[in-house]
């Protein structure tokens, strides 16, 4: 057989990937796993926690798992090979399960690691042509699309839920507001954002605060949008919505801000991206980025490895670490890191409303002539993500920088 890109899946033989794929399942140590295939039903795990059934519709779902891990089990889903009414749960149980597996991969790239990364380093191509094209494969889906599950601050990034029963639209205002009270943002400051999505942030700065925003985005789609919105806002004399990348960037600001943009920046790019900030910024000037990390653990095997984030949804895509990000900060700016706040938590309710929204409004996806192997992929991509962040396979922070100069205005102690 072969898969949705034409290649052949015959390097794992069907029944070999079912036998070892069962094998592996049989020694999960929490859990339940409910495999229904061919009409028989298979239990795996001890249970006593999560439980999680999925269904075989094709046996091609064992040797594309056997041969390309998350992306296989993407795939699958995605071909239709196999389905599940909850696939979040089911992902959930998956990475519950995998952290023998997770610790024997970090051993061996701590071995080689220190090998290959420099020779990996020494390769690196990737170039503005690059980045403009992988954000357009994402963002220029359509603003129509869209619109369909984000709410109506058309945010594409977590919220924060300061009222756990508040609307979604309520906490991206409050993710916005945390930002700038971070910023300790003001009407005479000179505000950039390398990141437009929408011009969320850009609109909550200019109705709040009142201050001149120029905001950047490579997406073509998202910049018609944005300034769109901008303009029917009366805010053209305040908000500057343009075109650049962060390559390009030239200036000097107050403060600087970024959401969720630093995930399409490569690890190789790290200390010139943080470079960059820098030369943009005043020296007494206070940066502000909200960024999907993963564990430090898994940083340095994940560098050169896709996963189904990037084979399908997020080409070019790359998550930081923590350790990543104030290592290049130390090592290319003379920026302090102020603060480091975890809102992982947030995310997964974030992603869990846009995927009720999305169900809930599939006649409409339906009617943007989006079929129903888009449909899939969008169902498994963000439920893969909500047990991502469930399970702290990978987290949302918060950085705040401080510039060279910066000093604060008085340090009291917290009660």
């Amino acid at each position: 057989g072969k898969d949705a890109d034409g290649r052949h899946l015959n390097g794992a033989p069907r029944a070999a990937a079912r036998s070892l794929v069962r094998t592996m399942l049989g020694r999960m140590t929490r859990d339940e796993l409910v495999v229904v295939d061919r009409g028989e039903v298979h239990q795996f795990g001890p249970g006593g926690g999560l439980v999680a059934q999925i269904e075989i519709l094709d046996d091609r779902a064992w040797s594309a798992l056997v041969s390309e891990g998350s992306i296989g089990l993407g795939r699958g889903y995605i071909e239709g090979w196999w389905h599940s009414d909850d696939p979040v749960t089911v992902v959930r149980t998956i990475i519950r399960n995998i952290e023998a597996i997770d610790h024997l991969r970090n051993r061996i790239h701590g071995s080689t690691g220190r090998f290959t990364d420099p020779v990996r380093a020494a390769l690196h191509r990737r170039t503005k042509h690059h980045d403009k094209r992988d954000i357009a494969s994402h963002y220029d889906l359509g603003n129509e699309f869209f619109s369909l599950f984000l709410d109506e601050t058309l945010t594409y990034s977590s919220a924060v839920f300061v009222d756990p029963e508040g609307s979604l639209a309520e906490a991206s205002t409050a993710k916005y507001d945390r930002l700038i009270d971070k910023l300790g943002l003001a009407p005479h400051h000179r505000l950039l954002e390398i990141g437009t999505g929408w011009g969320g942030m850009a609109l909550r700065v200019a109705e709040r605060v009142g201050c001149a925003v120029t905001t950047t985005t490579i997406s073509d789609a998202q910049l018609v949008e944005a300034r769109r919105r901008i303009a029917e806002a009366g805010f053209a004399d305040r908000v500057d919505a343009i075109d650049s990348d962060w390559r390009d960037l030239r200036g000097t600001y107050d403060r600087i801000v970024s959401i969720e943009m630093i995930e399409a920046v490569d690890w190789r790019d790290y200390d010139r991206f943080f470079a960059t900030i820098e030369a943009n910024l005043a020296p007494d000037g206070l940066v502000a980025i909200q960024g999907i990390c993963i564990p430090d653990r898994r940083y340095g095997r994940t560098k050169n490895t896709e996963d189904f984030i990037r084979r399908f949804v997020f080409p070019g895509g790359f998550l930081p670490s923590i350790g990543s990000v104030t290592a290049s900060v130390a090592s290319a700016t003379r920026l302090q890191v102020l603060d480091v706040e975890d809102l992982t938590a947030h995310y997964a309710e974030t992603l869990r409303r846009w995927r009720d929204t999305f169900e809930e409004r599939l006649p409409e996806v339906r009617a943007l002539g989006l079929d129903d192997r888009f449909v899939r992929l969008w169902r498994f991509y963000l439920a893969y993500c909500e047990a991502g962040f469930a399970e702290r396979h990978c987290t949302v922070n918060q950085f705040v920088l401080a510039g060279r100069d910066w000093r604060p205005d008085g340090l009291a102690l917290r009660p």
